[in-house]
């Protein structure tokens, strides 16, 4: 398809648009459109008042779709978020008509639509009426406001235990056994990689050091620890016992709520990791199966069972966990809707604490033939959210967090399921960026959050393991930065 802006140069809202609703499509922008599948978005402005067109022109029917709405006296910020909403919405009322189906986000592209419903209910609305808003004005399935406003809730409520000097950390090991064909995490195998893992370690350790210094200097206190990955059961008890020493003796955890590792694939998981877990106060652990099918775990690239995930399952409760989380995916490759429910049904009977439940995203440089199989799972993917949702919420989890990934099967979401009171405090807090959160290893993102305004300020550590290695003698200075934005 191919494409032309005509008096704005919002060429992201309107790609951004066309992929979420066509997205086997390849794109291209031209200066004119002729023959073929195109889409016109113009943006006009006369006496304060934007209005923004799409002409949209596919398999030869041609539709178009006008808005408008007042611009004048908005600040720059306000004046950019109308008019690429206009533009959006305009092309989304154009494309729509030609669909199989509206899709079930509407014409909602971004990533956190929960953080959306809390500023509706924070600037006046009420609950139902931000789901109103939801449902009436970006055309939101009801199922997905009430997940929506559900998800907002939890984080407004958790938002009160967040005081200003409050802050949680990421620490990253971005290394894993295998690679999971589906995943676009930074990591590398230990068959590839397993060299850098001591000297990781050691750049690790340092980086911990002085950012708990620079912690230390501004009188931040750590309310959450989440040790992500890769899976960070890839290192031995000894180097997992080492990296938790460093973190205790370095931070403050006096004021900590919650302490997560993911310990993710049950084939890193031992004993002996879980005591060190445990020694070392971690209260809460991932143990993330993706399926309990046997077929479609060797489809996927891992080197473990159903059977290796009970097991591991069990040992973590006899280590004494009380709070564990577990991960699947709809989508995957050889699943169906049919094994999907059993893949739920199976972790309900074990009864974790959280259940979290995937979509299966498409790697972003996949190709036609790829992102075509993607788009007609969709039926299939629909079916193996909504029959987990039901199960869910009969066994009695309820939805405490969701987001939302670019080029996932379907346009669906991820969402975390939980029991009464379990929530994971730092998924809500990074998810809905309530808190300042200081990433530390390799690809780490952190972010400082004025809670009062809500501006947010980023700083990213180098991507892969060896440029991080590499990198070890300027690791703080971004952390510093950010901690201190007046020096």
């Amino acid at each position: 398809m191919v494409y032309t802006m005509e008096g704005h140069a919002l060429k992201h809202a309107v790609e951004e648009m066309l992929f979420h609703l066509l997205p086997t499509i390849t794109l291209t922008r031209v200066d004119a459109v002729e023959d073929g599948d195109w889409c016109r978005s113009i943006l006009t402005e006369t006496n304060g008042q934007a209005q923004a067109k799409a002409i949209v022109c596919l398999d030869g029917m041609v539709r178009e779709s006008v808005r408008s709405a007042s611009v004048a006296g908005l600040q720059p910020l306000d004046y950019k978020r109308t008019v690429t909403e206009l533009v959006k919405t305009t092309v989304y009322d154009a494309v729509v008509p030609a669909l199989p189906q509206s899709p079930v986000w509407g014409s909602l592209t971004g990533v956190r639509p929960a953080k959306l419903a809390r500023g509706l209910i924070e600037r006046g609305m009420s609950r139902g009426e931000a789901a109103q808003y939801l449902r009436e004005h970006f055309h939101v399935s009801s199922a997905r406001t009430a997940l929506t406003i559900r998800a907002a809730a939890t984080a407004m409520e958790l938002d009160r235990a967040i005081g200003p000097d409050d802050i949680s950390l990421y620490v990253g090991i971005p290394f894993c056994p295998s690679r999971c064909y589906y995943c676009s995490f930074v990591s590398s195998t230990t068959a590839q990689s397993g060299h850098l893992i001591e000297p990781y370690l050691d750049t690790l350790c340092r980086e911990i050091e002085e950012t708990a210094a620079l912690v230390r200097e501004t009188g931040k206190r750590v309310q959450s620890v989440y040790i992500g990955g890769g899976t960070p059961t890839t290192l031995d008890e000894k180097q997992l016992a080492r990296l938790l020493a460093v973190l205790e003796k370095s931070f403050d955890f006096s004021a900590l709520r919650e302490y997560t590792v993911e310990a993710g694939r049950p084939d890193t998981i031992t004993p002996e990791k879980l005591a060190a877990l445990r020694a070392a106060g971690v209260g809460r652990v991932s143990i993330n199966p993706q399926s309990m099918e046997d077929a479609v775990l060797a489809a996927i690239g891992r080197r473990h069972s159903a059977q290796d995930v009970l097991r591991a399952y069990q040992e973590a409760r006899r280590a004494g966990f009380d709070a564990i989380n577990m991960d699947v995916i709809a989508g995957l490759t050889g699943d169906t809707a049919d094994s999907f429910a059993r893949t739920i049904d199976t972790l309900i009977g074990l009864a974790p604490e959280n259940i979290t439940v995937h979509t299966l995203a498409i790697k972003r440089g996949a190709d036609l033939t790829d992102k075509a199989a993607a788009s007609a799972q969709r039926d299939t993917v629909s079916r193996m959210l909504d029959g987990a949702a039901q199960a869910l919420q009969t066994a009695g989890y309820g939805p405490y967090y969701l987001y939302r990934q670019k080029f996932t099967a379907g346009g669906f979401e991820n969402v975390g399921w939980c029991k009464p009171d379990t929530e994971c405090f730092y998924n809500v807090t990074m998810m809905e960026e309530l808190q300042t959160i200081l990433s530390l290893g390799a690809g780490g993102v952190s972010k400082r959050v004025e809670r009062a305004t809500g501006w947010i300020e980023r700083t990213n550590n180098p991507k892969y393991p060896l440029e991080y290695i590499r990198a070890a003698d300027r690791l703080a200075d971004g952390k510093r930065k950010l901690l201190f934005p007046k020096q």
